[in-house]
């Protein structure tokens, strides 16, 4: 039984749906990098939202990249969950799925994580129920959060590259 401060990372868990539409492409009528990162942002922010109960800020986002054009017409789904918490912010892995539906195929265009802060009403960093996974795909992001977060962490120079455990155990020898 989990406690209070315990939370599947399941229910998390965020499906949205939009419709390319022209005001989204560019003039080659592909959906334009800065709407997709927008969508990108909410369907975390959602995530991030149902797994602490409270207001949440964008920290990070991680590199993005664009696989496939995503085109007029098309239907993009974007799925995200809380893939682990720490102690007011939560680490969101997000999917996005570009959908062709009169010729029935479907690609995933991006792939990201983005991190956020649940802060209280003035903006405050507050604590967050830990994340508990429990599929092997949830374990699996869950045990690798540690790392891309220490490497955040260096990246911003909020962290020495000496002082990352998690990263230094990848490269020393057994």
């Amino acid at each position: 039984m989990l406690s209070r401060k315990q939370k599947p990372v399941k229910e998390s868990f965020v499906n949205m749906t939009e419709l390319v539409l022209p005001n989204d492409t560019n003039t080659l009528n592909n959906m334009m990098g800065g709407r997709m990162m927008h969508l990108m942002d909410i369907a975390a922010a959602i995530a991030a939202q149902k797994h602490s109960n409270r207001i949440v800020v964008t920290a990070s986002v991680d590199n993005v990249s664009f696989r496939d054009s995503i085109r007029l017409g098309n239907v993009v789904t974007l799925q995200a969950q809380v893939t682990r918490a720490f102690s007011s912010s939560m680490e969101v892995h997000i999917d996005v799925w570009a959908e062709d539906i009169p010729s029935g195929t479907k690609v995933k265009s991006n792939e990201a994580f983005f991190t956020f802060v649940a802060v209280d009403q003035s903006g405050r960093p507050i604590d967050v129920p830990e994340a508990v996974p429990e599929t092997e795909e949830e374990i699996k992001l869950y045990d690798g959060a540690l790392r891309r977060r220490q490497l955040r962490l260096i990246l911003a120079g909020r962290m020495k590259p000496t002082d990352a455990t998690e990263l230094k155990a990848l490269f020393e020898l057994q």
